[in-house]
């Protein structure tokens, strides 16, 4: 697909509207939206019962799913949201008092209050300094102790749009036998994780930002040496191998991340992701991650000519991401402004930040730009 065919399936860019803000929530593509309407009329006025076609559907999705994040499908489990993820993970490691967990201090609190949680058993939570938004490698792994037993921490972190280097900084776990987790909410569908050629032991990220699909359904990925280690602390029948043998209560747990989905998963939401990854997967996740490197880096420049100063105005490209955040005068009044004129941006403690995506454009930039200096 080229860029302009991907844009032809956004109805919002047909009606004037600059959206930069899918670091907030993604818009829905047609395909998507045709995708939600087929599984209603189905579920409405068709056969009703789709649960066949259902299993087919998530079967496809999560073999869509690896090839944005760079893994197996058996390492990926289907989960509501990106909290009861990390809490899933929290409450399966057997912590002993005195433990340490090494989190930043511009964390979304997803990322934080699961592990904060565990400080009533005697584990102590401690937190890496940032620097205005950044956290270099030395920062981090300077924070380390002998009793650090996990890090977490977000491959893209919201505010700023810092991108962590997980691969070096995986290095550095497996070699120190720490437990590395990512928040990938803001880099996955962007980004290329490599999973698999990367020791990230736990990866969590949601369906409605930057894959544009819907609320209420959320991913994790699993190493295959952390699910050797991890407690089942919720045990449902879909968990167990022999979950059709309806009475037969055999506690066998499959083999697979499948185990942690206890029950009935959000099909709606599947139905949505499906048809999002279809076009993500399409389009390449490398030419993704082409595009917004490069929207960001010119993105950057042009507020650079306008007196206006990104935080990672000064980062080299293995630290960026899709998100350019900045400070700028009266940002709750000024955004309202923009959004009068059909540009859409976020406000995030106290700086006006922009996601735009792979299918935006330089010419859009502009248009942002040039608003952004008639309201200096």
């Amino acid at each position: 697909m080229t860029v302009k065919e991907v844009r032809e399936l956004f109805p919002h860019i047909a009606s004037g509207k600059i959206y930069f803000n899918h670091a907030s929530i993604g818009p829905l593509s047609v395909n998507v939206s045709n995708a939600v309407k087929a599984y209603a009329d189905e579920r409405s006025s068709g056969k009703i019962k789709n649960y066949d076609d259902f299993l087919v559907i998530e079967e496809e999705t999560k073999k869509l799913l690896p090839g944005i994040l760079g893994c197996k499908p058996q390492n990926i489990a289907w989960i509501d949201n990106v909290s009861n993820a990390m809490n899933l993970l929290a409450r399966g490691i057997e912590f002993k008092p005195g433990d340490e967990i090494l989190l930043s201090d511009i964390e979304f609190p997803s990322n934080v209050y699961p592990f904060l949680n565990l400080q009533q058993n005697g584990v102590k939570v401690n937190f890496v300094k940032s620097e205005q938004g950044k956290l270099p490698f030395e920062s981090i792994i300077k924070c380390v102790t002998k009793k650090t037993k996990l890090l977490s921490i977000s491959y893209v972190q919201f505010v700023s749009g810092w991108r962590t280097d997980i691969k070096k900084l995986g290095e550095f776990c497996k070699k120190n036998d720490i437990i590395f987790s990512v928040d990938g909410i803001q880099g996955a569908g962007t980004l290329f994780p490599d999973l698999d050629n990367t020791y990230v032991d736990f990866f969590t990220g949601g369906s409605q930002k930057w894959l544009m699909a819907l609320q209420g359904l959320s991913y994790f990925y699993i190493s295959d040496r952390l699910l050797e280690r991890l407690k089942q602390t919720s045990l449902g029948w879909l968990s167990v191998k022999t979950a059709w043998e309806l009475l037969n209560y055999d506690m066998e747990l499959k083999p697979d991340a499948s185990r942690f989905q206890t029950g009935t998963q959000n099909a709606l939401g599947i139905f949505a992701l499906n048809a999002s990854l279809k076009t993500f997967n399409e389009f390449g996740i490398h030419n993704i991650e082409r595009n917004i490197l490069e929207n960001t880096l010119y993105f950057i420049s042009k507020l650079n000519r306008i007196g206006v100063n990104p935080l990672l105005s000064d980062c080299n490209v293995e630290n960026l991401s899709g998100i350019v955040t900045f400070p700028f005068p009266n940002p709750e009044e000024n955004l309202e402004k923009l959004k009068s004129s059909n540009i859409y941006g976020e406000l995030r403690e106290g700086y006006l930040r922009f996601s735009p995506h792979f299918y935006n454009t330089k010419e859009e930039i502009d248009i942002v730009v040039k608003a952004l200096s008639g309201l200096t």
